[in-house]
């Protein structure tokens, strides 16, 4: 706080209208697109995302890396892969002779890449008609670290199996099952996965105890 200005809150601001603008934009009442990003992460996420959503705090540019490269001159428009009567929505962050890259920030250097980060670029793969990728996670401290992808076909079927599966389920209005994973303890649905509201109720120790009311006088 200086003065009476609240930078913090400022900066704040400034990173949601930011991430307003580069979030994806998905129609929710459109159940025939289902976007890459919703079935390569948890599932139940996605749903709630569309059903009953709630408000994530952002908590810093790395969060927008994307979006923001995405917006560059090498930044590729959005494609759709046919499913079926579904369309699969996918966008790479960048495409450059004929190679797809998508850009992920990361604590630290890493040793081998994240699952769904690999299915997201397999599946950009099949939907830009691409062979090869390459993930390019970039540490707080500015290191890369970058990991190839040739794309995989039955990598790409478990990708088409989620999107079946969301869409089945957003039509029924049905919760998916539980995916834990890390990324649980940060997310905002938290509390709807594993924590169940009980009515309380009072409980008088005296009586537990066979004493009668507690702090009552005989």
């Amino acid at each position: 706080m200086m003065g009476d200005r609240d930078f913090r809150a400022i900066i704040q601001n400034s990173l949601d209208s930011i991430g307003r603008e580069l979030q994806l934009d998905i129609d929710s009442e459109n159940l025939q697109t289902i976007h890459l990003q919703e079935v390569v992460q948890c599932l139940r996420r996605s749903y709630f995302d569309r059903i009953d959503p709630l408000e994530i705090e952002r908590r810093g540019f790395n969060e927008l890396l994307s979006g923001l490269l995405r917006k560059q001159k090498y930044g590729s428009e959005p494609k759709e892969f046919e499913i079926g009567d579904i369309k699969l929505k996918g966008e790479t962050d960048m495409l450059v002779d004929d190679i797809v890259l998508i850009f992920r920030s990361a604590e630290k250097e890493i040793e081998n890449p994240l699952a769904n980060d690999v299915l997201y670029l397999n599946a950009c793969l099949w939907i830009y008609d691409k062979h090869d990728g390459i993930i390019v996670y970039v540490s707080g401290d500015r290191k890369e670290t970058t990991f190839s992808v040739t794309r995989n076909k039955k990598m790409f079927e478990e990708v088409v199996r989620r999107v079946r599966v969301l869409n089945n389920l957003l039509k029924e209005q049905k919760a998916p099952i539980l995916e834990p994973s890390t990324e649980c303890s940060e997310c905002q649905y938290f509390e709807r996965c594993f924590m169940k509201k009980k009515n309380s109720k009072h409980v008088d120790i005296g009586e537990m105890l066979g004493l009668g009311k507690f702090g009552s006088k005989n």
